[in-house]
């Protein structure tokens, strides 16, 4: 790789970085602002609401953070009432964690507002930058999985 391509991909990354950072921050102001519930809290009833109930070990893979970081999650959004904890019933020496009603609509709710912030968002820009945008967030999730 030269040098002048090392510092395009340099730069690439930082813009990409800078502009990722600044749109999740927007969006995660626009959940903080409405709901209450912290980051942390509203992405574990998301991913509950989208794959079913789990149990904390599965939670913590998942989501990338050590089982007791979750334990107190899953606490914190029981009181709420927003999830809730039963046997697992292929092994009933383990609990299982599950979205209840409540918290799955407030997921869905959150999801509604944000989706509809960006759909206005993306309304300003021109058909050739939607579609460059669609192509984008394409490599911008298989960055994000690797």
């Amino acid at each position: 790789m030269t040098s002048q391509t090392e510092t395009s991909s340099t730069e690439l990354a930082q813009g990409m970085r800078r502009s990722v950072m600044r749109l999740a921050r927007r969006l995660r102001q626009m959940h903080e602002e409405s709901l209450g519930l912290t980051q942390n809290q509203l992405s574990l009833l998301g991913l509950l609401t989208g794959s079913g109930p789990r149990s904390v070990g599965e939670l913590a893979e998942l989501e990338k953070v050590q089982p007791p970081a979750i334990t107190r999650t899953v606490k914190a959004l029981e009181q709420l009432g927003l999830v809730q904890r039963s046997a697992d019933p292929d092994d009933g020496r383990r609990a299982v964690v599950e979205v209840t009603p409540r918290g799955r609509e407030i997921v869905l709710a959150d999801r509604r507002r944000r989706d509809l912030w960006l759909v206005e968002r993306l309304g300003e820009l021109t058909p050739a930058e939607r579609e460059l945008l669609g192509r984008a967030s394409v490599l911008l999730q298989r960055l994000a999985d690797s």
